[in-house]
């Protein structure tokens, strides 16, 4: 659970998608707004309506995972919270339990330690 009370579990599948699909986006250094996130979700969901994106999209805004703002007049950009990113660590961890994985400490910048690279 994330500290605003959600858990993976409340979520739908959709939602849990779009907030990888938010993290894949913030990762590439990609600016992330509906059409981009969009776009990685369809692959796994065939056309996605405006409806369904932007309706699950204010459902992760409403809950504190995701944060919207204007990117400008028509558009509006989404970033994960502390609370988004968390409850994506949660998970990560849950499944690296469940398949005997350790998954390697950070210092939170999401770069890692590379050896040097």
């Amino acid at each position: 659970m994330a500290d605003g009370g959600t858990t993976w579990g409340n979520l739908t599948g959709f939602q849990r998608d779009a907030l990888e699909a938010i993290a894949r986006l913030e990762r590439d250094d990609e600016t992330c707004y509906g059409l981009a996130i969009k776009n990685q979700l369809e692959p796994k969901y065939g056309e996605v309506n405006h409806g369904r994106l932007y309706s699950n999209l204010d459902a992760l805004v409403e809950r504190g995972l995701v944060e919207k703002s204007a990117l400008d007049k028509r558009t509006n950009e989404y970033v994960l919270t502390s609370d988004g990113r968390g409850l994506l660590r949660q998970h990560l961890e849950r499944l690296a339990d469940a398949c005997g994985l350790e998954i390697a400490a950070t210092d939170g910048s999401g770069d890692g330690d590379h050896d040097g690279e």
